[in-house]
């Protein structure tokens, strides 16, 4: 939602136009495709990490198993299979070195911030202006998320 919501805002009433260029769209769904498994990483690590910390939760392999099992739902339903590889290696690269006890207090979305601007399909000129803005965007949705599951979490004790 992020994506689109900052497509719409960057292209102004255009947007209509935008979206019925074919092209445009297949940049719009690789973008996403990344974004989307940045997100997916990112999300997981903070799941699992907060509930280590916060809940005695130890079982971090299930970060692994739920992961892999989400990521391979979204092959079948169309994740390209670039996006699909380079996720698959960045989290296998953050796995192997994950600080489970405060990776949830360190800034966790932070690559996937970084991936809604750099795979958005803006020109580079124009995303500079906003690298600031959009980076920020994120994070506070992110935020929200923290927030709900913290609160859905408060009474889980492994």
């Amino acid at each position: 939602m992020t994506l689109y919501g900052y497509l719409k805002t960057r292209m102004g009433a255009k947007h209509i136009l935008m979206f019925e260029d074919k092209d445009f769209l297949k940049s719009i769904n690789i973008a996403k495709w990344h974004i989307y498994g940045n997100s997916l990483v990112d999300c997981t690590f903070f799941c699992f990490s907060y509930l280590y910390k916060e809940r005695n939760f130890s079982d971090t392999k299930e970060a692994n198993r739920i992961f892999f099992e989400i990521l391979n739902t979204e092959k079948a339903n169309g994740m390209n299979l670039e996006a699909f590889e380079n996720v698959t290696k960045e989290f296998n690269l953050r796995y192997e070195k994950m600080n489970w006890l405060n990776y949830c207090d360190n800034n966790p979305f932070q690559t996937s911030s970084n991936a809604l601007y750099s795979w958005s399909p803006i020109a580079e000129e124009l995303k500079k202006l906003d690298k600031k803005i959009v980076i920020n965007s994120m994070v506070l949705k992110w935020n929200n998320v923290q927030t709900d599951f913290k609160r859905l979490t408060s009474k889980f004790n492994s």
